[in-house]
């Protein structure tokens, strides 16, 4: 019987040689160092040549996709100790329905045909990995590529994989030394220049080696990679923390001078309003520190035992400084205009206050995983393997010298007169504040202390797995060529903690400690080549100037005025656990039970090679929630918008919950060489995605800072299912040269038990409501009009209302009782369905050197948000829950190359469009408003020349189009955010011996 008709050229025999070193499966370094100890006329017989560079590795990637079962896509290295990126994001997205999401301008998490980072698995040597801190979503900006000889992207369901990819399961390989016996080793040096830098160094290092080397007949082993990089740069942005919807009802009346009303007859009943609008040019050090070890060792011939541990250790500080307006979502509107969609593009608004704000944060993962692996082939049809990781992630935002936690200082002034909203043109709104001296600029000697805030918000996920897999493969000439069997059992815990310290320290400017703060402590900046990517319109943004202040110095200055003397309980203190502070809790463990079975089966159909795989995977899980509760018990008010949760003295609540859920997960692949060239595939399947921490753990946590019509809780469910797809893939894949090939392929995922969200209005407990109660009413008919809220604050006090200690005014027996938004998730009942269709095309240039990759991705389904659902109610509170899928977006990719004589070069492009972040904004209302992401494309280049057989000198460009990162609302006019980060260049030289 025939079972491969594809032809092995010369090309054909060094991509066998890398598949015997790992690329798609350990089993190949195992069978490489039991047959070669008896097999050396067969070495002898046949030399392997190494080939190196980008069309080896591209060819490599091309070979495996060509002979895997399923969908499967690689990224093999182009040389030993060189990745085609130096981040694993940023090479991912190269691969066909991958795109990522960035962090600090770097490629951070991954998107596969439109399921974003918590639906996709990544595993290291096939083990289950961690998400970063207290989550499920792997990070991967953390982790160096040096040192990673390939990854594998699997698509479709494989029984033997872990689940939880229900996207993809992404496997990172690391280097072993049996895999590639001899001494062999790299070193390489780098300089990074990135433009946007302005306080850090201009040029900062980067520094990796490789080592790897087998000794005593090659039966023991021994590799060692390391990595160590520094990145200053600096990040301009602006943004606004959430919008509001306000019913027609709640508008201001006004004359008709002062009202522009563009909505069309379509329009919700109402208008959308900013809660601020800020600026921030924050100034970041990051360091990156990776390592991996490997021992291996072989006893006997039948026997591979392998020790490794692989660390990673990031650490980011960053100093920024902010200025903005606070808008109280539009409270005090003395003129507005509305485009069609009813969001205000210009306002002119009064009350509330203008601020300068300096953050400091200095956060670090850790990341390690400790793993042993015992492979035992007692015959030559049967491998028997048992292997047991541990592994956790850390992220901890306490690693400031001086604080253990996040700081916040807000500085400003509520001595204004009015302040504008403008958005009529421009890529970014313009915020101007008129200030009671009759100027557009605050004085100085004007700005006091508002308030400061310290949060300490430590994260860990922690796995202990052990698998046992046993393989057979059948001697005889049958259609069933093998068997693949095992168990695993998985344990899991994710959990965090987190600490305010509340909104303390010369709190809402009454008093006033200005005389504390001097004015030279506050330097006067202008806004010039702020921003200068986006298109401002006329005026400079945010108002053309600054205050920026040292954060030591304010903290030094706080703590000596705005002592307990002067504040009694809101003193100042940078400790986010100071008597009174808000702290939180909560973990969940999952225990997973999983067995599973595949089979490969090999015949002719019509004289053409069929390959089947067919198999299951069964899945038990226990889920256990923890969750330590702060009792709430009134909420305080202290004018204007500051309304404050007061929670029980002592200790906090622990809350234990548990759930359970099981999964059956069959798949089947089916390829089947049509011609040499031709090769078409189809698979079937489940795979799963379990639901995020946050929506698992269980009680109740309400809003600690909570004003009228924003006040919002929730809770958990433990007893959520995962999310459950059935997938169907149909691909077409065309080799028509070597090196070359062309491939289209229609997927399909039939998802259910979405994860959905429903909003519930109730009371809890006792806690009564200012807003509204009889005192609050009284005011506002003895003041007429639509008063400010500071104006019914002091009518209040007018009326016989009193202050505590503190200055707030606290609820009375005859308030009604508050009304909470609690949100809580559930398993919608309807299923949801996502299709696309893939294009990728690789093609070599004979031997002139030149070549190109390109690949598209195109997905839909009924999966979007829609953002029109408000326009068909009556009331936000008739809004039904929608459940759609986040990350979903067409994407491409481009890649030109040339290599030849030593000289290789290559220029990248990146694509995606535009696509749903998240349903939520940190400050907007209770529909639970989307958040999008504009399009975005990076063009990236590198340069390689090889001086000699040893050394290399490089040269590499990031983001030479200097793209920028924008996010919006429920329409492209509720501007959210925007970021600059500015171009990186890197030069460098690599040293290598084999």
């Amino acid at each position: 019987m025939k079972h491969s008709i594809f032809n092995k050229k010369r090309l054909a025999v060094c991509i066998s040689a890398v598949l015997a070193t790992g690329l798609s499966s350990q089993l190949y370094a195992e069978e490489a160092v039991t047959d070669k100890v008896n097999n050396s006329e067969k070495d002898a017989a046949i030399e392997v040549i190494q080939v190196t560079g980008i069309m080896s590795s591209l060819s490599r990637s091309m070979a495996v996709k060509r002979n895997a079962s399923g969908v499967v896509d690689v990224i093999s290295a182009e040389d030993m100790g060189k990745f085609p990126d130096t981040n694993l994001a940023e090479s991912l997205q190269r691969i066909t329905g991958v795109s990522v999401s960035r962090s600090n301008g770097e490629g951070s998490q991954i998107t596969v045909r439109g399921f974003g980072p918590e639906f996709n698995l990544i595993t290291l040597n096939g083990r289950q990995m961690p998400g970063t801190g207290n989550s499920r979503s792997y990070s991967l900006e953390n982790l160096s590529s040096d040192g990673v000889s390939a990854i594998e992207v699997h698509k479709t369901a494989r029984a033997e994989n872990p689940s939880g990819g229900l996207g993809a399961t992404v496997n990172i390989i690391t280097m072993k030394p049996f895999a590639s016996p001899g001494e062999k080793f790299v070193l390489s040096g780098k300089g990074i220049y990135d433009s946007s830098n302005v306080e850090g160094d201009d040029v900062t290092p980067e520094f990796s080696g490789l080592y790897s080397n087998t000794f005593a007949d090659d039966t023991f082993g021994f590799a060692l990679s390391f990595s160590h990089q520094q990145r200053d740069f600096q990040q301009q942005s602006a943004n606004i923390q959430g919008w509001q919807f306000q019913p027609d009802a709640q508008l201001p009346t006004l004359d008709d001078d002062k009202v522009i009303d563009n909505r069309d007859a379509n329009a919700a009943a109402g208008a959308f309003f900013p809660r601020d609008m800020n600026y921030g040019i924050a100034n970041v050090e990051r360091e990156r520190t990776n390592a991996n070890v490997t021992f291996q060792y072989a006893p006997i011939e039948s026997v591979i035992m392998t020790l490794d541990y692989t660390m990673g250790e990031s650490t980011t500080g960053t100093n920024s400084i902010g200025w903005g307006q606070w808008h109280d979502f539009g409270g005090n509107i003395d003129a507005y205009e509305l485009d069609e969609n009813g969001t205000v593009i210009f306002a002119d608004l009064s009350g509330n206050d203008g601020s300068y704000t300096a953050n400091r944060n200095t956060t670090e993962t850790n990341e390690s995983s400790l793993g042993f692996n015992v492979e035992w082939r007692p015959s030559d049809d049967f491998v028997f393997s048992v292997d047991y990781h541990s592994s956790e992630n850390k992220a901890d935002n306490g690693k400031d010298k001086g604080m253990n936690g996040t700081g916040s200082l807000v500085f400003g002034s509520d001595q204004l007169v009015n302040k504008h909203y403008d958005f009529r043109q421009g890529d970014i709104p313009q915020g101007t504040i008129f200030w009671k001296n009759g100027s557009t600029t605050l004085a100085p000697s004007e700005i006091d202390s508002h308030f400061s805030q310290f949060e300490h918000t430590p994260g860990k996920s922690e796995i202990d797995q052990l698998q046992i897999d046993g393989s057979w493969e059948n001697p005889d000439d049958s259609s069933l060529k093998s068997v693949k069997f095992g168990v695993a059992r998985t344990e899991q815990t994710m959990g965090g903690s987190r600490s305010w310290s509340g909104l303390i320290g010369g709190f809402l400017f009454n008093p006033n400690y200005s005389a504390a703060f001097p004015d030279g402590m506050f330097e006067y900046n202008t806004t010039d080549g702020f921003l200068d990517e986006f298109s401002n319109g006329d005026n400079p943004m945010g108002a053309g100037y600054y205050y920026s202040f040292d954060f030591d110095e304010a903290v030094a200055r706080s703590a000596y005025y705005l002592n307990s003397d002067v504040l009694g309980d809101d003193f100042f203190s940078t400790d986010a656990y100071r008597p009174g502070s808000v702290q939180s809790q909560s973990s969940v463990d999952e225990d997973t039970t999983s067995v599973y079975a595949s089979s490969l089966f090999e015949f002719e159909v019509a004289e053409l090679p069929v390959q089947v795989n067919v198999g299951f995977r069964y899945e038990q899980t226990d889920v256990t929630s923890n969750v330590l509760q702060p009792i709430p018990t009134e909420v305080w008010w202290k004018g204007g918008s500051e309304w404050l949760t007061q929670y029980q003295p002592g200790e906090n609540t622990i809350l234990s919950l548990e759930g359970e859920h099981d999964v059956f997960l069959p798949m089947i692949d089916a390829k089947i060489d049509l011609s040499e060239e031709l090769v078409a595939r189809a698979s079937w399947g489940k795979t799963i995605a379990r639901a995020p921490l946050g929506s698992l753990a269980g009680g109740r946590s309400l809003g600690a800072s909570t004003r009228p019509n924003s006040r919002i809780g929730g809770e958990g469910n433990t007893n959520l299912d995962p999310y459950e797809s059935t997938n169907l893939d149909i691909s077409l894949e065309y080799y028509y040269a070597e090196g070359s090939y062309a491939a289209i392929g229609y997927f399909r995922k039939d998802v259910k038990n979405f994860i959905s969200s429903q909003t519930i209005t109730t009371s809890v407990d006792d806690m009564r409501d200012i807003y509204q109660g009889p005192r609050w009413t009284q005011a506002v008919s003895d003041l007429g009009g639509t008063p400010t809220s500071d104006e019914i604050f002091a009518q209040m006090q007018a009326n016989g209302a009193t202050l505590n200690a503190q200055g707030f005014i606290e609820p009375a027996g005859d308030d009604p009782l508050m009304q909470w938004d609690i949100t809580r998730p559930f398993n919608a009942p309807d299923d949801k369905m996502v299709d696309g269709i893939e294009v990728a095309v690789q093609h070599f240039f004979g031997e002139s050197g030149f070549g190109f990759g390109a690949n598209a991705t195109f997905v839909d389904g009924d999966v979007k948000f829609d953002v029109d659902d408000i326009t068909k109610v009556d009331s936000v509170a008739d809004l039904e829950p929608q459940t759609p899928l986040t990350g979903l977006s067409d994407s491409a990719n481009f890649q030109l190359f040339y290599e030849k004589e030593g000289l290789s070069v290559k220029v990248t492009y990146a694509w995606r469009d535009e696509y749903l972040i998240g349903v939520g904004q940190a400050q907007g209302s209770s529909d639970a408003p989307p958040q999008f992401a504009k399009e975005f494309g990076q063009v990236d280049m590198s340069i390689n020349y090889d001086i000699d057989e040893n050394f290399t000198v490089f040269v590499e460009g990031l983001n030479l189009n200097n793209e920028t990162e924008q996010s919006f609302g429920r329409y492209e006019e509720q501007f959210l955010s925007a970021r600059q980060y500015g171009t990186r260049y890197t030069v460098g030289v690599r040293y290598s011996f084999k």
